[in-house]
């Protein structure tokens, strides 16, 4: 494994998570600019996950097909186009158009180099290594909605898209040159997406995988979204402010990636699951009985812990799923992932429009809980029947 790689990739899937999450601390300012409603200014983020979902497929035959850095780096310019588009946007409908084109180029960053990685890496180091790149997505979130925020209130809500731009333009140009250069991104198969797609679909366990992953984005993503909005109309506090709070779950995520590499080795697999789960709960439990601003502080900490502790899991399973076809399999999971979190989004926003943030919080919580038991069992069942085997 080249570390130069894994450094340049990792830049990469830092601007695609704050491309993905940017969004979230500037729900408010889209309404105001546009004089929409919160279910259509969620459209920005909603459109981007649904895109970002229905683009795995063709990028994982493609990594698999021309190399992983390659098609990462090609992503990654394309990217590029897509937050220059938002920031020069002048009605809602072309912001959530280049958030469509920025989602399906997104879509091609962070499965493929965890695709690349699953290449590279032995099984026994593998959620160790996945879990530092977690700290590039975790910096990436903590940007997109805090630093976001902060460019926003302190300038304009489009200077968060130009600055996404010019990193989205050095990072991809950089892995490309090394891309072009280097003879080990190999080309793989070239069966067609539908049948590598099929054949991931037909394991058993592959399946499980992708419909816990499917109910893990759909309450995970359409809490965390809301979070910002949540704080600043409620305790009326500024967004960079709410930003602030919410990339607190970046940090607790950032924490589990320094810790992971004990974790894994000291409670195993399915224990880690459960306490991701637990922390989830807890936070967004705490988050629905919310009665001062201040009490989101160790809330948004304690959920991003959780949510990568559960998370770091399955997408540990997810580059096992169908070793020959990794590309294709992470690929289908970050699919399942995204779908999830934009039909959750989509539901979280129809709910607050008519209702109020803290239901949807509880339920979230109910079923992050529960999903993550489910998970754990099964893993635990999985892991005894292969030690009987």
């Amino acid at each position: 494994m080249s570390k130069r790689t894994l450094w340049l990739l990792s830049i990469c899937c830092f601007a695609s998570m704050a491309s993905m999450r940017v969004c979230d601390s500037l729900v408010p300012a889209m309404q105001s600019a546009f004089g929409v409603s919160m279910a259509h200014a969620a459209q920005a983020i909603s459109s981007f996950a649904l895109a970002y979902g229905i683009m795995q497929l063709m990028f994982g035959t493609l990594g698999d097909r021309f190399g992983k850095a390659r098609v990462i780096a090609i992503a990654t310019l394309a990217c590029t186009a897509g937050n220059l588009g938002a920031a020069l946007s002048f009605d809602m409908g072309q912001l959530v158009a280049a958030r469509v084109l920025s989602g399906a180029a997104a879509a091609g960053i962070v499965p493929l180099t965890m695709a690349w990685i699953g290449d590279s890496v032995t099984y026994e180091r593998r959620q160790e290594i996945l879990a530092r790149l977690l700290g590039a997505t975790v910096f990436g979130m903590i940007a997109g909605q805090w630093l976001g925020a902060l460019l926003a209130d302190a300038f304009n809500w489009r200077i968060p898209f130009a600055a996404l731009t010019v990193i989205c333009l050095v990072a991809g140009g950089l892995v490309l040159r090394d891309a072009l250069a280097s003879k080990t991104d190999n080309a793989a198969s070239r069966s067609r997406t539908a049948y590598r797609a099929l054949n991931v679909l037909s394991v058993p366990w592959a399946r499980t995988i992708l419909v816990v992953t499917f109910v893990e984005g759909a309450f995970a993503f359409s809490a965390l979204s809301f979070i910002p909005v949540y704080l600043h109309t409620t305790f009326d506090i500024a967004m960079s402010k709410a930003g602030g709070i919410v990339a607190l779950y970046g940090l607790g995520g950032l924490c589990y990636s320094r810790v992971a590499r004990y974790l894994v080795s000291r409670f195993g697999e399915a224990n880690l699951a459960r306490l991701g789960g637990l922390s989830l709960a807890a936070a967004y439990g705490g988050l629905s009985l919310l009665t001062n601003w201040w009490l989101a502080l160790p809330a948004c900490f304690l959920a991003g812990f959780g949510f990568y502790a559960l998370h770091n899991t399955l997408q540990t399973h997810a580059t096992q799923m169908a070793p020959a076809m990794r590309g294709t399999a992470v690929s289908l999971f970050s699919c399942f992932l995204f779908f999830g979190q934009s039909l959750g989004v989509f539901c979280a926003a129809w709910l607050i429009d008519r209702f109020s943030a803290p239901p949807v919080f509880a339920g979230c919580a109910a079923g992050l809980l529960a999903i993550a038991g489910v998970f754990s069992w099964l893993v635990s069942r999985r892991t005894s029947q292969l030690g009987l085997a």
